[in-house]
């Protein structure tokens, strides 16, 4: 069994960008700092090793990088570097100016165990305001088509800027350059390498910095790592560069899909930023996207070339350089919050609304039961309603309660109905659940307390035959409550309850999701005595009160049934939306769940219910989802009714994201799991 707890285990390749103190134009000493920045990268674990450009000598020389002195002490800085890797494990890439062909490069060198792998010349040489690089160097673009080579001391080696690099053994480890300017280019050498298969970019920059110019660096590395699906290393320049106009910073960046992972401490000397980046999921995600395939057979259908191959070790460290977030769907920061839940409620609102005018409907139907999912479609109705001019009286608004309703869900359902103006009412299912359990024969009707499946699927199936014929009396259809994880799970009464309506606003949104929706609303879009019942409602125990309360006061809890709704859709997030093996997730879960004092926690987040996970808890409730995800569930999804998709790559509709047959079996994720997941560590 692969060691469980090492990221190298797992897919990631662990990156460390440095930022050396510069020794201007002084080789053997800048070799020195790069000798021990590489042992300490080395014993962090570090696969690959990103210099800033032209490492080995300084960038703000100027004219001497024409002086054959600084040219030949560059050149043996280079050459001293290949003899110490030897004895170091990561990549190392370095910048340095090489004479190649009768000119002068600005070069990128891949160094590993003593060897150079490759020499990557700088294509885009800026030539405006500050920047006087054609002055000095020739761009990569003038080298013969299919590279050149070079001899460093006994060595050959190729200088091309179209190589890629690929890791012996590891399929998805593969790496490619850009330098500096590159980078700010309108067609950026990076496209073609990521579409040639290049899964990591790599970026040595000098780039001297002013005002704004950290944000317009991380908006492009951000927007490359998008678009590109890749991950990105950036790493410029820092303290020991001439200040005669300019400074400089240091920055680093590493990107991935779009997401910061890890960035730097800037204005510093002799610093480290390491990330571990997960290339097995860029993989997928590029497996998913019919486009970047497109692009690949268009771009690069006569220019494909394999890989330079190079050895990959393992480390077996078990430090993660990566923040995991615990609600992949809900995110900590405050503003980006506040944003993601202003976008979905109106991505609800409006898709009721278009479904009232499309179907030149005035009324709605919904069962209210004080609980968070039909809450939360009930305020995305009143404001569908607001918007349209239509009154709230034209909500029909039902509790219903059973032989489990609460006193406290009852009344938070009455008291909210009537601060919200809707035409609302009780009517109580009891009688005709009973009377439908005696005529089929359930213990139940006898008078017999046998609480089982049918008990309970009796009273969900009557409250959703009232509401329909409730619609039809009304000349209105039926609002669904349903929400996304209850749909990964199951945990719905085929063809009834949370599965079927007429249209459903809830079908796009995790659980985890809906509690911030909640209380998003309570205060952005009611009024003060709305928004006390919504905190209301936001803390009940989650169930479905089916069950009769017993007699020691236990109420019937859905999460010890399905597991716990955070953990559950953090495993929902990571095996629909990049098809990661549960080991992988189990490993991502528990490095975000391990310690409930690490990291952040959503806005507002109750305190009480701040935990965490045992690898052993993490392992049992996935095979529990994995069971109903894979097994139990996906006849119940083929059959969903319409409504809106809020999350990419997060919708299970058969008709959007998520295609399966309702068939399947789960062994072969089960299987994984129990094979690769200790239970403890």
């Amino acid at each position: 069994m692969p060691k469980f707890d090492t990221s190298s285990s797992h897919g990631f390749v662990r990156i460390a960008c440095v930022t050396p103190k510069v020794h201007l134009a002084n080789p053997p000493a800048n070799l020195a700092e790069h000798v021990q920045l590489a042992t300490r990268a080395d014993e962090a674990g570090a696969d690959l090793l990103v210099f800033p450009e032209l490492s080995l000598t300084g960038y703000s020389l100027d004219d001497l990088f024409l002086q054959e002195s600084l040219l030949d002490s560059a050149k043996q800085a280079l050459v001293d570097l290949i003899t110490a890797s030897r004895e170091l494990r990561p990549v190392l890439i370095v910048g340095v100016p090489l004479r190649v062909n009768g000119a002068v490069y600005n070069c990128a060198s891949v160094i590993q165990n003593g060897r150079a792998l490759g020499i990557v010349p700088k294509t885009y040489l800026p030539n405006y305001r500050e920047y006087y690089e054609k002055r000095w160097f020739a761009s990569g673009r003038d080298l013969p088509a299919q590279g050149c080579p070079i001899r460093l001391n006994d060595q050959g080696c190729w200088v091309d800027n179209d190589m890629t690099f690929g890791a012996l053994g590891f399929e998805d480890f593969t790496f490619a350059i850009e330098i500096c300017e590159d980078l700010w280019a309108p067609h950026t050498p990076s496209t073609e390498l990521a579409l040639n298969g290049a899964n990591i970019i790599i970026n040595l920059s000098a780039s001297p910095v002013v005002v704004g110019k950290s944000r317009a660096r991380k908006a492009l590395c951000a927007a490359t790592s998008e678009r590109l699906m890749c991950a990105y290393a950036y790493s410029a320049a820092g303290p020991g560069e001439s200040t005669t106009d300019l400074a400089w910073d240091g920055q680093s960046l590493i990107y991935e899909l779009g997401q910061l992972v890890s960035e730097g401490e800037r204005f510093r000397s002799d610093t480290m930023t390491l990330a571990d980046v997960d290339v097995e999921r860029i993989a997928l995600d590029r497996l998913r996207n019919g486009t970047f395939n497109d692009a690949r057979h268009i771009f690069m259908k006569d220019q494909e070339s394999f890989p330079i191959g190079f050895d990959y070790h393992p480390h077996d460290l078990t430090e993660f350089h990566r923040h995991v977030p615990r609600f992949p769907y809900v995110p900590a920061d405050k503003h980006r919050l506040d944003e993601d839940c202003y976008e979905a409620f109106n991505i609800q609102v409006h898709g009721l609304m278009q479904r009232l005018e499309a179907t030149g409907t005035k009324h709605v139907v919904i069962g209210i039961s004080g609980g968070l999912d039909s809450t939360h479609a009930l305020i995305v109705a009143c404001k569908a309603f607001d918007r349209l001019g239509l009154p709230r009286e034209n909500i029909h608004g039902y509790t219903m309660p059973g032989f489990g309703t609460t006193l406290g869900s009852k009344t938070d359902a009455l008291k909210l109905m009537k601060a919200l103006g809707i035409s609302g009412e009780v009517l109580d299912i009891r009688p005709a659940a009973k009377r439908m359990l005696m005529d089929i024969g359930h213990p139940y009707g006898e008078g017999k307390p046998v609480y089982d499946i049918n008990f309970e699927n009796v009273q969900a199936g009557l409250r959703t035959d009232f509401l329909f014929r409730l619609a039809g009396e009304k000349k209105g259809f039926v609002v669904g409550t349903g929400d996304l994880s209850e749909l990964a799970l199951g945990w719905s009464t085929y063809g009834v309850g949370d599965h079927m309506s007429h249209y459903n606003v809830n079908c796009g949104a995790p659980k985890t999701l809906i509690q911030h929706l909640i209380r998003w609303a309570a205060t952005k879009e009611f009024d003060a005595r709305t928004g006390r019942i919504l905190k209301s409602v936001l803390e009940r125990e989650i169930s479905p009160e089916l069950v009769p309360v017993g007699a020691d006061g236990a109420l019937q809890k859905t999460e010890d049934k399905v597991g716990p709704y955070e953990l559950q859709d953090f495993t929902l997030y990571y095996i629909t939306r990049f098809g990661l093996k549960p080991s992988k997730v189990a490993y991502l879960a528990y490095q975000a769940w391990k310690d409930k004092d690490a990291g952040e926690w959503p806005q507002d987040y109750p305190d009480h219910k701040k935990r965490s996970y045992t690898l052993a808890e993490i392992k049992k409730w996935m095979e529990v989802f994995l069971w109903r995800f894979f097994t139990t569930s996906q006849f119940k999804r083929s059959a969903v009714p319409n409504g809106p998709k809020l999350i990419s790559g997060g919708a299970l509709s058969p008709r959007g994201d998520w295609r399966a047959p309702s068939d399947a079996t789960a062994k072969i994720w089960l299987d994984e799991l129990r094979a690769n997941v200790p239970d403890q560590l």
